[in-house]
């Protein structure tokens, strides 16, 4: 971590505390939408594909996909239909979409077939979650709210997608304002995870839940979400994908609805690390709709980063990683041998560090509490008007709209107390470090990254997650990309559902899928 790097993230933390707390917090307005260049990308973004995925097109990663598209052996066309065949065969049972735009889709992919490829995401079919504004579809946030608002433009970062040449399948569905899983905003469940669509109790991570299905499954290549309280990272571990959560600031917030004004970070959900560089790299940058992202250090050269050398089929790190490892981390077999695995690649150092001083107080839900009255503040008139708009979710919008100001401005210095605490006493001693929970970074803006480490013995995928310092989610990258190329967790995918439309009749539905009390909400609550 360089000291550049330290004094600019401890400056903007503390500026955009303050914006927080003088209400800068508002629901996006109508303005001109981004209007800008797509990022250069280097050839290590463009991938010879494994021989099944060639035989299988939606199994290609997007640095595959973009490989095959850049020497003529697959039109975008192509890969766009294999996607929407399997929406069609298997999403009444996955519900992983609420919004298919099947001839929108075909029509920009058959467009996309006939312009020079200038990016990997040209020709590229992703999964959007439904709080990113889009252009005249439907954008809900899984609402009461929002359930017929359609915006004028699209949100900065799928603006920077599309430019990029990417494709939008669909609107994914998500936790009602993005709070919980994946339910209707009475309660009722709906999407369920791809390794076990037949059981709705198995939790497949919120509240990108959607989107996480869609690309389990295997109907995306890729797709967005938006983190405050674990919302990429979980369902990627949930569901053996690759999540990768910025730094405060890395990716424009315009055009996104918000949850909370300093904890809310969008990023994308990918299968690995070259592919959630890939979409980072899209993704980031400054947007004058968004002063979080002006001023901040250059992005890293990501794809280089999610690269790792091989040489005589020994991997190694492009740079020395220190990884830090907290005390009781390792508390089941998986994490024991992800961690011994780590310990055999080039260039990665294991290191003990100890939690930062009153770890547990600064990070507990007291003071985690104190985001509620932003997820309230930009509500405050549809809180005035009918509280039936909010659902199943109400008491948390409530619980914001009733904490002292008092509270919140002693949270909001708690929150750069323990900032400085992480950077001095743990970051001074590694460069990345696990975690066992993703709310600390959550709380602070740090960056995070969530990505499968096993599988327990029904199956389930089990993750794990590395945070970093500020501004260096290429440190990430660099160690997730190498225990991907040393292990194979990645390359699994869950079996499709039997005899799918028998199946989507058979299996719950969103009726009587189970349904969160607003109890369950107020547990689960991102």
């Amino acid at each position: 971590m360089t000291a550049v790097n330290r004094r600019v993230f401890l400056a903007r933390t503390a500026a955009i505390t303050a914006a927080a707390a003088t209400g800068a917090a508002a629901l996006p307005a109508a303005a001109q939408a981004w209007s800008g260049k797509s990022p250069k990308f280097g050839d290590d973004a463009y991938v010879a594909p494994r021989a099944e995925a060639r035989t299988d097109l939606t199994e290609l990663t997007v640095a595959e996909a973009a490989w095959m598209i850049r020497y003529g052996k697959l039109k975008p066309a192509a890969i766009v239909e294999a996607y929407l065949a399997r929406i069609s065969s298997y999403d009444a049972v996955y519900q992983a979409f609420n919004t298919v735009l099947a001839d929108e889709a075909l029509a920009a992919a058959v467009a996309a077939g006939k312009k020079k490829q200038a990016t990997p995401l040209h020709g590229i079919p992703l999964a959007i979650k439904d709080n990113y504004w889009t252009k005249g579809v439907r954008t809900t946030a899984n609402s009461y709210l929002f359930q017929d608002f359609v915006p004028p433009y699209d949100a900065t970062a799928v603006a920077k997608l599309k430019s990029a040449g990417a494709i939008v399948l669909g609107k994914t569905q998500m936790g009602p304002l993005a709070t919980t899983r994946a339910t209707t905003p009475a309660g009722k469940i709906t999407t369920v995870n791809a390794w076990t669509p037949a059981n709705p109790a198995t939790d497949p991570g919120g509240s990108s839940t959607g989107t996480a299905t869609s690309v389990a499954s295997r109907m995306a290549a890729s797709g967005t979400g938006t983190q405050t309280g674990g919302s990429i990272t979980a369902p990627s571990n949930a569901q053996n994908l690759t999540g990768l959560k910025p730094t405060m600031g890395r990716v424009s917030l315009a055009g996104i609805i918000p949850l909370s004004y300093t904890r809310d970070h969008p990023g994308p959900l990918a299968r690995n690390a070259k592919d959630a560089a890939i979409m980072l790299t899209a993704m980031a940058g400054e947007d004058p709709a968004d002063p979080r992202t002006q001023g901040l250090p250059d992005l890293p050269d990501l794809i280089a980063a999610a690269t790792p050398v091989v040489s005589k089929g020994k991997c190694r790190v492009r740079r020395r990683v220190r990884v830090g490892v907290l005390p009781g981390y390792a508390s089941i077999p998986a994490r024991v041998e992800f961690l011994a695995k780590l310990d055999t690649i080039d260039g990665i150092s294991l290191v003990d560090v100890p939690f930062p001083d009153q770890w547990d107080l600064l990070t507990g839900n007291d003071f985690n509490n104190v985001r509620l009255p932003e997820r309230s503040e930009p509500f405050m008139p549809y809180l005035r008007n009918d509280l039936r708009g909010f659902g199943v979710s109400v008491t948390g919008w409530l619980q914001g709209a009733l904490l002292g100001a008092n509270e919140f401005i002693t949270g909001q210095r708690a929150k750069l107390l323990l900032l400085e605490r992480v950077l001095d006493q743990v970051f001074e001693k590694c460069d990345v470090v696990v975690q066992t929970s993703p709310v600390p970074f959550d709380i602070l803006g740090l960056p995070e990254i969530g990505f499968p480490i096993g599988f327990t013995a029904a199956g389930v995928p089990i993750g794990t997650i590395l945070g970093g310092a500020p501004y260096e989610e290429d440190q990430l990258l660099s160690v997730v990309a190498a225990y991907q190329a040393v292990t194979d967790w990645h390359w699994k995918r869950p079996a499709d559902p039997v005899a799918p439309v028998a199946a989507a009749r058979s299996l719950k539905t969103s009726d009587d899928r189970g349904t969160l009390t607003a109890d369950d909400v107020l547990e689960q609550m991102q």
